[in-house]
């Protein structure tokens, strides 16, 4: 069932949601405890990124933590401590269950923004990977930690993702030793796109999502789904695939706005569509 028609009208449970304009800020709130997940908190945000497929308010979205923190991850006693007691049929549910988080960020057509200061951890950075773009603070500090609690580190499909955007090498120092990266080291792998003062971070997304949401979405959207198809494609494939991608773009009213706007020397107004 689709928790919510408009993204404006939307009210969670387990984290604050905020809507201006056409950017909906979701923030993880638990500061007491750095923002930890629980159960119920991820089904929740992969019921809410999988509804803004049909959701059409909402055009781009911030992810960012209360307090100072994005997230440290499954909390260790609502989430951890009951892993213990699972069988591997409940084991996997939960498994799966924290995967398609990462596939809902993904898939849904909104552009996702992660803003990211203090702790960002286990699962808190899967969620910041599965982000389109991330920003952060010189305090942000960035680990994959699962090998340290004597997990693998491929969760939540971090062997995949985490190489595309920092390189296997990198990826697999991060993924083997679970160390963090701070902010500066994480801005110079690539993991951040750019560093802000801790002030300045949540406006900086807001400000960046705002800009995409005014801009042409429906082809943000056709980029995100090319960004995410491609992976597996050979070079006739993916050729083919952007071609068709690109003629469909082109039929939409945005791409007549844009030359009309260029015509007539004015800035463009798309509408998305």
């Amino acid at each position: 069932m689709n928790p919510m028609k408009k993204g404006a009208d939307f009210a969670p449970e387990h984290f604050r949601w905020e809507v201006d304009g056409k950017v909906a800020t979701v923030t993880l709130d638990r500061p007491d405890l750095k923002n930890p997940l629980t159960f119920d908190s991820y089904a929740e945000l992969r019921d809410t990124f999988r509804a803004l497929t049909d959701v059409e308010d909402v055009k781009a979205v911030v992810i960012t933590g209360a307090g100072g923190n994005f997230c440290s991850g499954g909390d260790v006693h609502e989430i951890i401590r009951p892993l213990l007691d699972m069988e591997m049929p409940e084991l996997l549910r939960f498994t799966r269950m924290t995967g398609d988080l990462v596939k809902a960020i993904r898939i849904c057509p909104q552009t996702v923004i992660a803003a990211i200061d203090g702790v960002c951890a286990g699962a808190g950075a899967c969620i910041a990977m599965a982000a389109d773009m991330r920003i952060g603070t010189e305090e942000s500090k960035t680990a994959f930690l699962f090998t340290r609690v004597g997990l693998a580190g491929c969760d939540m499909g971090a062997c995949a993702m985490l190489p595309r955007i920092i390189g296997q090498g990198r990826a697999a120092e991060l993924l083997f030793t679970g160390r963090s990266m701070d902010g500066a080291e994480a801005e110079r792998w690539g993991f951040l796109n750019r560093l802000v003062a801790p002030d300045e971070l949540l406006e900086a997304a807001q400000d960046t999502a705002k800009r995409l949401a005014d801009g042409p979405t429906f082809a943000h959207a056709m980029t995100k789904t090319m960004l995410n198809a491609e992976w597996s494609m050979d070079l006739d494939e993916f050729i083919e695939a952007e071609a068709q991608a690109q003629a469909v773009c082109m039929q939409t009213k945005d791409f007549r706005r844009a030359y009309d706007a260029f015509a007539a020397r004015q800035r463009p107004v798309f509408e998305g569509n």
